[in-house]
């Protein structure tokens, strides 16, 4: 059986949760914690291998928590180094995943350590890695993953034929400004979540070089994987088969998001 791994960004900790790691934010009926569900429903679909991309703040207690494996699977920890003395932030998602390159030779998906996507999407995602060799993405309907109040930014797809033809990062959506920002409830939206193979790591590490030179003057401005991810699409460098989802997304980033995820959970 080919191997695949689940890749989780969990680098990074919100000043909005007073240093906490929101991660382990207690959901399941069991105290299961936020990625110790999403990391159940990943098993559950096959993935034999666990990558945990972390940063300084998150690397010792990510591995006090899990140690080399999560219930006879494998971890690997990648670290997302972050200079404060020469950024005030990280480059961006795209460098997170950078961080892989060279510790894995295999499929895999990359995923937010801190959203709950569903067990089902897991399965179609691995399922294709195990048959196709393109990349791949799930979609979710941008009506089920806007919050009541406030405001997200969410990756929109562009489909033809089946196929993502762009993803354009489309910030402060909120559920009474659609209209001014051309958008609809059921327009598609990727919530960090992309399966593809080793070689497309080589693709977007190129990428995010070129970024890094193109900006090394500003200390804020971050490289996003959906946004490249995009670009290597209309430039026909690869080819992502896009699979839209009913299946329930929750995501925890407001404190107060916490609670609702564990009562959804719960139903």
């Amino acid at each position: 059986m080919q191997e695949i791994a689940i890749v989780y960004m969990v680098a990074g900790i919100s000043s909005r949760f007073g240093g906490k790691i929101k991660q382990f934010a207690e959901v399941g009926q069991n105290g299961e914690s936020l990625i110790e569900y999403s990391l159940d429903q990943a098993i559950s679909a096959g993935f034999s291998k666990i990558v945990f991309i972390v940063g300084n703040l998150t690397e010792k207690p990510f591995k006090e928590k899990f140690g080399e494996s999560f219930k006879g699977v494998p971890i690997i920890y990648a670290l997302q180094k972050f200079d404060i003395k020469e950024r005030d932030k990280p480059w961006g998602t795209l460098d997170a995943l950078a961080t892989v390159k060279g510790l894995i030779d295999c499929p895999f998906v990359v995923c937010n350590g801190d959203d709950i996507y569903g067990e089902e999407a897991f399965k179609i995602i691995y399922d294709h890695l195990s048959k196709n060799k393109e990349c791949a993405a799930i979609g979710y309907s941008l009506g089920n993953v806007l919050p009541e109040e406030g405001s997200v930014n969410r990756g929109i797809f562009e489909i033809e034929n089946g196929c993502v033809k762009d993803i354009e990062e489309v910030f402060d959506i909120r559920k009474d400004n659609l209209i001014s920002k051309n958008l609809e409830l059921n327009a598609m939206c990727s919530m960090n979540f992309f399966g593809m193979n080793a070689p497309v790591l080589d693709m977007l590490n190129a990428v995010l070089i070129s970024f890094k030179e193109k900006n090394k003057g500003d200390k804020r401005v971050e490289c996003l994987l959906p946004v490249e991810i995009g670009n290597l699409i209309k430039k026909g460098d690869i080819v992502m088969k896009i699979y839209p989802t009913k299946e329930s997304w929750f995501g925890v980033t407001n404190p107060g998001d916490e609670a609702i995820v564990k009562e959804k959970l719960r139903k």
